[in-house]
């Protein structure tokens, strides 16, 4: 499956319910960024102990709010078959590097044009992650990559 831009995006405006909505929501924003962090944090803890696997980084001083917590890993589509066929959810948001967008063809950049972007590109897969994570679930996941790696 390739993801691909063929037309530029545009900037819209929430209409009237979409911001209802939102204004319910918002109240929970610092709580679900709190438990996204601890779930990422449980996850790095648990992945260095295999070694093939490049979790975020995040420099000293810096935060992030894990919408997304995506490694980079050797293999990767074998792995995310591996995931899929074990019902563990994963995915590749961003599987087509920017420059090899359709949108972007007459700039005539071709492979190789940005080999870490399509090194990237390759190799991210984002786990599950969202605040109801259970850490049971975070462990499951990682055993099944484990157990990827070591068979």
């Amino acid at each position: 499956m390739s993801q691909s831009s063929v037309e530029p995006g545009w900037n819209s405006r929430l209409d009237e319910i979409q911001a209802a909505i939102l204004r319910v929501k918002l109240r929970y924003l610092k709580g679900w960024e709190r438990a996204r962090r601890a779930h990422a944090a449980e996850y790095t803890k648990l992945l260095q102990r295999i070694n093939r696997i490049t979790t975020p980084d995040i420099p000293e001083g810096y935060g992030h709010v894990f919408h997304q917590y995506t490694i980079r890993v050797p293999r990767r589509n074998e792995l995310q078959k591996f995931l899929s066929e074990r019902k563990i959810g994963n995915a590749v948001y961003y599987p087509v590097p920017l420059h090899l967008q359709p949108i972007y063809a007459s700039l005539r950049l071709g492979r190789g044009s940005f080999p870490e972007a399509e090194r990237a590109a390759d190799e991210v897969l984002s786990l599950p992650m969202f605040p109801e994570l259970k850490v049971e679930q975070i462990q499951r996941v990682v055993d099944a990559i484990s157990e990827f790696f070591s068979s």
